[in-house]
């Protein structure tokens, strides 16, 4: 796993397992889920068990840390490394609604390119067909709309989009 990410409100730092119960509390949200294709991710098992255990298995997952507070707010991973093409996704994102419509989301963003790009030539992100709040969000980091295509999620194919930034596309914005 990564070092932390430092940012001017936020720290990304590795999950761990005592994050569980301060990274729920955040989670536990309806309205955070409505648009994701698993929208039963605000209770607690399928929170435990869709979110978090693969979280943490996966040795490259973050939880957000509002700086002021010292409250977890969040969190996103990368995923899906490919050496050979210099690839990776960024996602498995959320954060609670206080956070929504600041800086926050674009801070996470820029902390974790920033970081992908001294090793990755693309970030891929995936997100569901239907999730547009996240896609505009996206879109707002500078990535690009690539296609569609079916992804699957908890065992059933659900469809995605994918959208991609460019390691130097994303040299020349910053």
């Amino acid at each position: 796993m990564t070092c932390s990410l430092v940012g001017p409100t936020v720290v990304l730092r590795p999950i761990c397992a005592e994050d569980f119960e301060p990274l729920y509390e955040a989670a536990a949200d309806p309205l955070i889920w409505e648009q994701h294709p698993d929208r039963q991710r605000y209770q607690r098992e399928p929170f435990r068990q869709r979110f978090f255990e693969g979280a943490l298995a996966s040795g490259s997952a973050y939880v957000v840390v509002d700086q002021a507070s010292g409250k977890l707010i969040g969190s996103s991973r990368f995923y899906e490394w490919n050496l050979e093409a210099r690839e990776v996704a960024i996602g498995f994102t959320f954060l609670s609604r206080s956070h929504w419509g600041g800086v926050t989301n674009g801070e996470m963003k820029r902390l974790m390119l920033d970081h992908a790009f001294t090793w990755a030539q693309v970030v891929w992100f995936h997100i569901g067909r239907d999730n547009w709040r996240s896609r505009k969000a996206t879109e707002k980091v500078g990535a690009v709309f690539s296609h569609e295509a079916p992804k699957e999620l908890s065992g059933i194919l659900v469809d995605y989009t994918f959208y991609r930034i460019d390691a130097d596309n994303y040299r020349k914005r910053s």
